[in-house]
């Protein structure tokens, strides 16, 4: 009824004459008053009656624009009455509705409810129809009726005022919301947009036509309008690659591929790192590590890192979606080894090391995945053997025997599925083949060559598995004969050197993080568990594993005093394992009372380790356990009994493959024991010159703060500008030393002393690699606690202006992410990182603890690591970001969060919300655009969940606002 009186109203005041003031004090007096007048169609009305002939009744248009000048009509509900004016015929009446948008469309703007500001999405939405639609009418009006002069002007016209509307970024944001409010309805501008291309042709008049064309291509921009980035910042190495890589090469070369993949996507992204210098930075880290690891083992791991593990990783890499507009990865992967080519000093050197063309095998390699063509292997290699000719070698006759170890490391590959197939078959009628191989493996370097490839390629726990199996294999006894029982005992004691032996070199979790398949745990998994020795794990001497039944130790001590050698026919061999420590207790008690001499003594150890190297192992596991809880006075004869075992026993009557077994065996024994004759400084054997021990070990200075060898440390690795494979061991130490809380800390310290601009850029990316050694819990420790320090602590924000506080929020930032991606994605994409930590459940079995204890123990020792925890992190550190930017106070803390947010616009995936931006509370957005530098429409939408409404009106709202 009132829309009819309105109607009434509009032809009284024309046919009475009213001018626009009078009329609208009229229309005032008798309609209802309110904030707006659209629930009355008030401009629709108007428009309806002054365009009924072919042109506008002058009067009715003066009260319309009367109605936009005074707010009566709000923009939104003019514009939809524009959007449904079809008449494009009446070309007066279309000129007079464009010169109606131009008095109002460079001001667009919205202060209402959120609500409204939709409706002026929607409005915004519909005029963009409107205009395409008729620009496709006059474009059929030309091909139709041919060349005229004012067909082409309203044309002009048409496209002018398009282009007005779409060269504003902020126009473009409410039409982008206003597409994923109604999909449906973008499918209108899809439609009209073809229609008006095909129709370009009918235009004669080539500029018209190139500007409705750059018209078009600015509404086609505007799904895509959050995935345009600046371009990426213009560095020639990038550290965090570099770092990342060599951690992963040092640390983690059981890791899965997957998650190494994903984090350092993960990195390429968030620094928005050209393909092929991402490509070269991680070749040339490749190329480091390799001729700076520490022989032996640890050059074997890198040497499969690089040419095994390293091409799969780059053959995921090229699955991925390549940003960098369009190009091939086969591409990027060819200019980084052009790039490559140019390093020659870093190429020679690796080439000295390894004995062999490092670059010309990793180009083969590269070629049979597919990451290479024939033709650009081919100018590779022949560039590279040119280089060569003049690279420094050594041509010494012992250096042209030693076989290159990428070319052994290749070859071991293949080696380990067959060896696999192998140990699966059933040996249960003839063992003897089985320890023919296994034999095999125990030479020379042969195991660690294997270890490392099948590490590299994913088989290491695998391997473990079915050497677990094999273990088992000799419990089953029935009667057998001398041949059978050695043979037994070589296939347990071959089984058992080979599983420490990839406990110690690749950590426990190889074995212990899949579950044995049987239900049943076996021997070697319960003897790991509680009684070998690993570092930082501590072991209780009198735990009831070290005491099994008297009379089986009784019976194996008289064995081992009175025989001059262990006997082998129906011995349970994990039995005499696991009688052994209580054995040596015997043993040990009864020389320090008198009873036996260290002659007799030396028998027992002699026959310990004359057959079966297993028990000499089990013996010192115990005996370093016992070592740990005596004085240093006491020690002396534990450690005598230690180094009488680890010495190899020069006799004829040994077992097949004794002298391969005891070089095995007094590897682990030496691992084992290496923490607790460090403690005094005493000495398990000679140092062998120029032979460093154990790769890595001991690396805190004895006398020094850990304080200072942190600052020190990581003041070298910034002058350096990467970290090497021994500094981050060393960080590793300090981490675990000093605990999660006071490493974070002192380093974001190092990060807040510098003022320089690119200085602080460094640190945050040799900060953000190091990080990588604990990644969620170091991302807790920094949202959760230190970051809420600085920013409510007012005796802290001097320290917070940039460029030190820009850097820590990129850096805050940056570990969100990966901490959040990784924590997202579950348990099978995080890294299992080597860290050795100790529980409080540990503690519990190990010790019994009395009523006082367990909540003290349980307050230092317990990890953060419920989901809660970390999901919770980053949403309290918004709500803090909240209460800052609610406040009246501003200063360098309000400058940190702007920062922050900042750069998780820039590190947005494209086109996607950064994950942890859904944290934030949506009442923040309107805080936020009171900032000067964040008031822009796109971080408005990056900011925004747009898949959510009321995410869509609340950025409707903040950006028709601005």
């Amino acid at each position: 009824m009132k829309v009819v009186n309105l109607k009434q109203a509009i032809l009284q005041a024309w046919k009475e004459q009213w001018s626009d003031y009078q009329w609208a004090i009229n229309i005032k007096k008798n309609f209802p008053k309110g904030a707006t007048w659209d629930y009355l169609n008030f401009a629709e009305a108007l428009m309806e009656q002054a365009m009924i002939g072919p042109s506008p009744n002058p009067l009715i248009l003066s009260y319309l624009k009367y109605a936009i000048n005074s707010q009566m009509a709000s923009y939104s509900s003019v514009l939809t009455a524009i959007s449904k004016f079809d008449g494009f015929s009446r070309e007066l009446c279309v000129k007079s509705l464009l010169e109606i948008m131009d008095m109002f469309c460079h001001r667009l703007n919205c202060h209402g409810k959120a609500e409204e500001c939709i409706g002026l999405c929607r409005a915004l939405l519909a005029v963009v129809v409107w205009l395409l639609q008729g620009c496709d009418f006059y474009c059929e009006k030309l091909r139709e009726l041919g060349p005229s002069a004012s067909t082409e002007a309203i044309l002009r016209a048409c496209q002018e005022r398009l282009h007005g509307l779409m060269s504003s970024t902020k126009n473009r944001a409410l039409v982008h919301i206003a597409r994923l409010e109604d999909l449906g309805s973008w499918g209108n501008v899809e439609q009209a947009m073809i229609k008006v291309t095909e129709g370009l042709c009918n235009v004669p008049n080539q500029m018209l036509r190139t500007s409705i064309e750059e018209t078009i291509s600015l509404v086609k921009s505007i799904p895509q309008m959050l995935s345009v980035q600046c371009e990426p910042p213009a560095h020639a190495s990038f550290p965090s690659v570099h770092a990342f890589i060599m951690l992963e090469g040092t640390m983690n070369l059981t890791g899965e591929t997957q998650p190494l993949v994903e984090q350092l996507m993960m990195i390429k992204r968030m620094q928005r790192i050209p393909g092929p210098l991402f490509v070269l930075e991680i070749w040339k880290a490749c190329f480091t590590g390799l001729i700076e690891s520490p022989e032996g083992t640890e050059e074997l791991k890198w040497t499969a890192f690089t040419f095994l593990k390293i091409p799969q990783v780059l053959l995921r890499l090229k699955k991925y979606p390549q940003g960098d507009k369009g190009q091939d990865f086969t591409e990027d992967v060819n200019i980084a080894f052009q790039y490559l080519l140019k390093l020659t000093p870093l190429l020679d050197k690796a080439d000295q090391r390894c004995n062999c063309d490092c670059l010309g095998m990793l180009l083969q390699e590269c070629n049979k995945l597919g990451l290479l063509s024939d033709s650009n292997t081919e100018g590779l290699t022949s560039k590279r053997n040119e280089d060569r000719e003049f690279a420094p070698r050594l041509k010494t006759a012992e250096n042209a025997n030693i076989q290159p170890n990428p070319g052994l490391i290749l070859r071991a590959e293949p080696t380990v599925t067959n060896i696999l197939k192998t140990v699966d078959a059933d040996h249960s009628k003839s063992p003897e083949g089985l320890l023919g191989v296994l034999g095999h493996m125990l030479s020379g370097k042969s195991l660690d060559l294997l270890l490392a490839a099948a590490a590299a390629t994913g088989k290491l726990k695998s391997f473990a598995r079915k050497f677990i199996k094999l273990n088992e294999f000799p419990k089953h006894i029935s009667g057998e004969g001398s041949k059978s029982a050695s043979v037994r005992a070589l296939l347990f004691d071959i089984s058992f050197l080979m599983l420490c032996h990839v406990v110690q070199t690749y950590g426990s979790e190889v074995i212990l993080s899949d579950p044995s398949p049987s239900g049943e745990t076996p021997f070697f998994e319960t003897w790991l568990q509680t009684c070998m020795p690993e570092e930082g794990k501590t072991l209780n001497p009198d735990h009831p594993c070290f005491r099994p039944e008297p009379g089986k130790v009784e019976s194996l001590v008289t064995l081992l005093n009175n025989s001059s050698e262990m006997k082998l026919v129906q011995v349970k061999w994990h039995e005499i394992c696991l009688s052994t420590p209580a054995a040596i207790l015997e043993v040990l008690n009864a020389w320090e009372n008198g009873v036996l001499s260290v002659e007799t003594v030396q028998k027992i150890t002699d026959n310990i380790k004359g057959k079966v190297c297993s028990m000499a192992i089990c013996a010192v596991a115990w005996l370093v356990a016992h070592v740990r809880m005596l004085g240093r006075d006491e020690r002396e004869k534990p450690q005598t009994m230690i180094r009488q075992l680890v010495t190899p026993l020069y006799a004829e009557n040994t077992l097949q493959f004794y002298n391969e077994r005891v070089v095995i065996m007094s590897s682990i024994m030496e691992h084992m024991c290496a923490d607790v004759f460090q403690q005094t400084g005493a000495l398990l054997r000679s140092p062998i010159e120029g032979q460093e021990p154990i790769p890595y070990r001991n690396l805190l200075p004895a006398k020094e703060p850990i304080h200072n060898s942190l600052s020190q440390q990581f003041q070298v690795v910034l002058r350096k500008g990467w970290v090497d494979s021994r500094a981050l061991h060393l960080f590793e130490s300090l981490l675990n030393m000093g605990g999660v809380f006071w490493f974070t800390n002192n380093l974001v310290k190092e990060l807040l002393k510098e003022t320089r601009q690119e200085w602080a850029s460094r640190v945050v990316e040799l900060l953000y690699s190091i990080f990588c050694l604990d990644t969620q819990q170091i991302t807790l420790t920094l949202l959760g606690t230190i970051l809420p320090n600085l920013l409510t602590d007012s005796a802290h924000w001097h320290s917070l202006p940039d460029p030190p506080g820009k850097a820590l929020a990129k850096l805050s930032v940056w570990c969100a992410l990966s901490s959040y991606s990784s924590h997202h994605k579950g348990p099978f994409s995080a890294r299992q990182r080597k860290r050795q930590r100790e529980d409080i459940e540990d503690y519990n079995s190990l010790f019994p603890l009395d009523d006082t204890q367990p909540s003290k123990l349980m307050r230092l020792l317990s990890s953060n690591e419920d989901e809660p925890v970390a999901l919770s992190s980053p949403a309290n550190l918004f709500l803090l970001f909240s209460s800052i930017l609610g406040s009246k106070m501003a200063g360098p803390h309000t400058q940190f969060v702007q920062s922050f947010i900042e750069e998780c616009v820039e590190c947005l995936e494209q086109g996607s919300r950064g994950s942890i931006l859904q944290f934030m509370p949506f009442t923040m957005v309107s805080e936020l655009v009171k900032l000067p530098a964040l008031a822009k429409p796109k971080i408005v939408l990056a900011i925004t969940d747009l898949t959510l409404p009321l995410g869509r009106r609340v950025a409707a709202k903040a950006i028709a606002a601005l």
